[in-house]
């Protein structure tokens, strides 16, 4: 049985424009029904696409935060996937209409002395309207964009207006972006942000030096090493008092549901933060993939989709 459409799908949008960008990437240009503005959103933001029959999928917002008439996604085929890009590249064409979510934002352009963006394949797309936004104001930045061929890199055209600032490596011919060297030179007053494959994001946190700042957008959750997580416990929630048992196989959010609890959720694999909730008391065994380490150091929240708990009781802010 297809997921059901979640809370947050709340806006209707029709297709207005479809475009082939490469051979397994599809641009979508999204418009409100009667000529309504959307709402306005920053650099990083994303959406959740009710899929028709798969339910939702998330996408990064690739237009310009300035127009308020249109939202442009860029959809990447993926044939292990889990059946929503095969749908919007087959089925969905120009005239359907869709529900999307509110612009979420968990990949945030901060200010910086310098920027340096690090993209592979489909995760150029976030960056796109942080680059605008920076060259608009003629900040410092750099990218160093890399794709399995010229060929499946996307809106090659748009960034090379750019000039020296943009990079681009096809590891066909040029071999995989080389990660040590583009950080090299990076020091406190840098951010660097970066889009891509859970090998790229690996490297680059793993090679930014101490002092710099680093910004990651996963598109697949990271890979769980060994926790205390498998255990049951229980979870209060404060405004009623209600008691939930979670079993060691069971996530927060599936035992919520049971019990006619349903926080708005999309992902269910901890990279979206829809389902992001306060933790009034105890201690977190924390699974997702978007807050940072200080965050979890905190621990003020959760992803009740994936994280549980490492004591045996917590209090939900719910």
């Amino acid at each position: 049985m297809p997921p059901q459409s979640t809370a947050n799908a709340a806006l209707s949008v029709v297709v207005e424009t479809r475009r082939r960008l490469t051979p397994d990437i599809v641009e979508l240009v999204l418009t409100p029904p009667g000529g309504s503005a959307l709402p306005t959103w920053a650099p990083g933001a994303h959406i959740d696409v009710d899929v028709p029959g798969i339910g939702p999928r998330q996408y990064s917002l690739c237009s310009s935060p300035a127009d308020n008439d249109r939202y442009r996604i860029a959809v990447l085929r993926e044939i292990d996937g889990r059946g929503g890009s095969i749908t919007l590249h087959e089925s969905v064409v120009v005239g359907d209409e869709l529900r999307i979510s509110m612009p979420r934002n968990n990949f945030a352009l901060a200010d910086a002395d310098r920027h340096v963006f690090v993209a592979g394949g489909i995760g150029i797309t976030p960056l796109l309207p942080m680059i605008a936004d920076l060259a608009s104001r003629d900040s410092e930045w750099e990218l160093h964009y890399g794709g399995r061929s010229e060929e499946s890199m996307a809106y090659l055209d748009e960034l090379r207006d750019h000039g020296a600032r943009v990079h681009v490596r096809p590891q066909d011919r040029l071999g995989p972006l080389p990660v040590a060297d583009i950080l090299a030179d990076a020091g406190p007053g840098t951010r660097v942000y970066c889009c891509g494959p859970a090998g790229l994001i690996a490297a680059v946190e793993d090679l930014a030096g101490p002092d710099v700042a680093v910004h990651t957008e996963r598109f697949t959750p990271k890979q769980i090493v060994e926790d205390d997580g498998a255990r049951a416990f229980t979870v209060c929630l404060a405004s009623s008092g209600l008691t939930v048992d979670v079993g060691a196989d069971q996530s927060i959010l599936d035992a919520l549901e049971a019990v006619g609890v349903s926080p708005v959720t999309s992902c269910r694999e901890g990279t979206c933060a829809s389902c992001e909730t306060g933790v009034l008391e105890g201690e977190i065994v924390h699974r997702d993939s978007v807050l940072t380490a200080a965050e979890r150091q905190a621990g003020r929240s959760m992803m009740v989709c994936v994280s549980r708990a490492a004591s045996d009781r917590l209090v939900l802010d719910l």
